[in-house]
């Protein structure tokens, strides 16, 4: 018997049975869908966190405030803070930097007009902006001028003015946070979001008018001016380390701990934060799509199922065609096409309705979705797989029916 019309009589076969043809294939479909779509969504959320860590600059020290690891027996564990002179001290002692940037953070609501927002207020020193990598897309960043003289000008990001300055320009013109006055002076390149984290939702403004004129008591601990992190930029890679040490070094001595004492403090490398989060995130993508695979078994199952009530059903015509010299490889080879029709079916559909999937995640600005060309073939790849091997024990089955015993079936 010639292959085609093997072919063609494994698809006549399917579409006696249209529509549980087309139940079956269901389930290789939902399956597919979501090991293309889940590992879509994986892929964008790994390039969304490695983007922002790397936007932030690879030679980044991040210093924030820790917590005492060596109370006193029967005492609370103490807050610890970063200060002002800590910025000051570290400004004057370490080496091989390109720029050291203290910032102190808190929420305001701003008012302009008819249009109000809430949104994250941070002072900061004129190092900020190279240093965090922003870049200034009309107007300007803020300067030691500013500082010095408390200037109350501000510089805003892309969603701040949108929200604030839908149909005017935002530069030049007049903001209210907390009943205080601010000129915009800057507007910042969009840098994006990370879910919930929108990274132009800002406002940056000089750190001496935060503390004169804004921030209030809420950023004084025991007479001291306090920061929540101080950022120092490495000059390169290379030097990262031993920066690093520096930075231990000056803050220990600032913060008068004896030689046996925990460091009150923490120091974050962005190297290593890119290194590790994107380990996260691929363990997690490679989860969520062996989760979705799955359900391809399921689907695999139901081929499988489907395939030995046909033969079951069929068992008459097998016998009439071994009866007229119809070898076991045809049987075989018959049911074996059904199988990998309905397989590659779903597999073919999947993959179109898992890339609609990431599509709308995308639209929808949840995240950013990446569908691969590796994802779309293993899916595909593995939608094959379970189709020939859920389908060769059916197959086996009919090619093996003895022919009198075949015909003798009602």
């Amino acid at each position: 018997m010639l292959i085609s019309q093997n072919i063609l009589t494994a698809i006549r076969g399917l579409k006696a049975n249209k529509l549980r043809s087309e139940l079956t294939i269901l389930g290789i479909v939902i399956g597919v869908a979501a090991v293309v779509a889940l590992m879509a969504i994986g892929n964008g959320a790994t390039s969304s966190i490695t983007s922002r860590i790397e936007g932030n600059g690879s030679n980044l020290l991040n210093i924030q405030a820790g917590r005492s690891q060596r109370p006193a027996a029967g005492a609370q564990t103490a807050s610890t803070y970063l200060t002002y002179k800590d910025y000051q001290s570290l400004a004057k002692t370490l080496t091989d930097v390109a720029g050291i940037a203290p910032a102190y953070q808190a929420r305001y609501t701003i008012i302009q007009g008819t249009q109000s927002s809430q949104t994250s207020i941070t002072g900061i020193t004129e190092d900020y902006l190279k240093v965090h990598t922003y870049e200034i897309e009309l107007g300007r960043g803020i300067t030691a001028n500013d500082r010095s003289k408390k200037s109350q000008v501000a510089v805003i990001g892309a969603t701040t003015a949108s929200d604030l300055f839908p149909d005017s320009s935002a530069i030049g013109q007049a903001i209210k946070i907390n009943n205080v006055t601010f000129t915009v002076v800057g507007l910042l390149k969009s840098k994006g979001s990370t879910g919930f984290d929108n990274q132009d939702d800002i406002v940056f403004i000089p750190l001496e008018t935060g503390y004169s004129k804004l921030f209030g008591a809420n950023a004084i601990q025991n007479g001291e001016k306090i920061v929540n992190a101080i950022a120092v930029s490495a000059s390169s890679a290379d030097t990262v380390d031993s920066v690093s040490a520096q930075i231990t070094f000056v803050m220990r001595h600032q913060h008068h701990l004896a030689a046996t004492a925990e460091d009150d403090f923490r120091i974050s490398n962005q190297a290593e934060l890119l290194s590790t989060l994107t380990s996260v995130t691929s363990t997690l993508t490679t989860f969520l799509g062996a989760i979705a695979a799955l359900s391809l078994l399921v689907g695999g199952i139901g081929i499988m199922n489907i395939t030995l009530v046909s033969v079951s059903e069929r068992t008459r015509e097998i016998g009439l065609r071994k009866a007229v010299g119809a070898r076991k490889d045809h049987i075989l080879f018959q049911f074996l096409v059904e199988t990998m029709t309905l397989s590659i079916s779903g597999g073919v559909i999947g993959i179109i309705l898992g890339v609609a999937i990431a599509w709308v995640v995308t639209a929808l600005g949840l995240i950013t979705a990446q569908v691969t060309a590796s994802s779309i073939m293993l899916s595909f790849f593995f939608a094959v797989a379970i189709g020939l091997f859920f389908g060769i024990y059916p197959a086996f089955r009919a090619a093996n029916l003895h022919p009198m015993e075949a015909l003798r079936s009602e």
